[in-house]
């Protein structure tokens, strides 16, 4: 008996250290944000030591899990990572750029829950996995229905269970060139919280409160230090018109939007926070200035990464 009370401390202990690390892993399967279309949005998340990932957005797969491998992020081969590592798809909305690298890979992967708000569901349902731009590989729609993925629609702001993983999530919309929709995801592990944006446009342009709403549901996180990262886009430089933003944000735009946050969480709760900079348009020399205007208007003493594509990374 003492053996075996000796051998589950130790199971329970390890697991306890294992899951107890109190952070994620993110290995970057794509960080474009559109122009590039073997690097398109797609970030893998799993809490440190596991290997139960979520797929937030999906733009770039295959390519991007050949090139994490070679980065030494996985230790797998591809056809593991894409069949059993990834668990579920998240999709913040129905661009192409944020799902074409799951739909091309359809026919390869294995039955998993793909999640999003109810329009997306709706728009990846009857134009995409149609039978006439993809077979149907949900399990609803057209016929004949393969299966593949369910369809499992979220309501926002309302904590749900991600199957087959440690980890629960709270959606809520954003404003993508209104009246269109993007959402954003926070994803929990434990006591610890990462949240990563679709696209989405700063509510002074897009005239809504969608992005103060996420902001009030996170500066508690921010202010008890438990929200260890956020995933932000910015897709063009300052000199880019609001009225061309399409949806987007600038570096201007996306440190006015953090202010707010700030505003909410108290003065100096940004500093050192964990902010990953996604969705840069590879157009010219976009990402150099990009980077340069960025840091130059990081006051509060943010963590600014640059993810790139295959180099995995942790937050903690």
């Amino acid at each position: 008996m003492r053996i075996r009370i000796s051998v589950t401390a130790i199971v329970i202990f390890s697991a306890a250290n294992c899951f107890g690390q109190g952070g994620f892993k993110v290995v970057p399967l794509g960080v474009k944000g559109g122009g590039d279309d073997g690097n398109l949005s797609a970030y893998m998340v799993a809490p440190i030591g596991s290997t139960n990932y979520i797929c937030l957005d999906a733009g770039t797969l295959s390519h991007g899990i050949q090139k994490a491998i070679s980065r030494k992020a996985f230790s797998v081969s591809a056809d593991e990572v894409l069949k059993k590592y990834i668990k579920a798809y998240f999709i913040s909305h129905p661009h192409l750029d944020h799902l074409s690298g799951m739909i091309i890979n359809s026919t390869d992967d294995t039955v998993k829950n793909l999640y999003g708000f109810e329009h997306c569901i709706e728009t990846i349902k009857n134009h995409y996995f149609n039978w006439q731009s993809w077979p149907n590989m949900g399990n609803e729609g057209n016929n004949p229905a393969l299966e593949k993925y369910n369809y499992k629609v979220l309501a926002e702001s309302q904590l749900t269970v991600i199957d087959q993983t440690e980890m629960s999530v709270q959606a809520f919309r954003l404003s993508h060139s209104n009246p269109y929709e993007s959402a954003a995801f926070l994803i929990k592990n434990g006591e610890n919280y990462l949240l990563y944006f679709g696209d989405t446009g700063t509510d002074e342009v897009e005239k809504s409160n969608k992005m103060e709403l996420v902001w009030r549901a996170v500066a508690p996180l921010v202010r008890n230090k438990t929200l260890m990262g956020i995933l932000l886009e910015v897709s063009y430089p300052n000199d880019q018109p609001d009225r061309r933003l399409y949806g987007h944000l600038t570096p201007n735009w996306f440190m006015r939007e953090l202010s707010n946050l700030e505003k909410l969480a108290g003065q100096e709760s940004l500093k050192n926070l964990n902010v990953i900079v996604t969705h840069l348009k590879p157009t010219g020399n976009n990402e150099q200035t990009i980077r340069h205007q960025l840091t130059v208007a990081n006051t509060w003493g943010l963590n600014l990464i640059f993810p790139e594509q295959g180099k995995s990374f942790e937050l903690k």
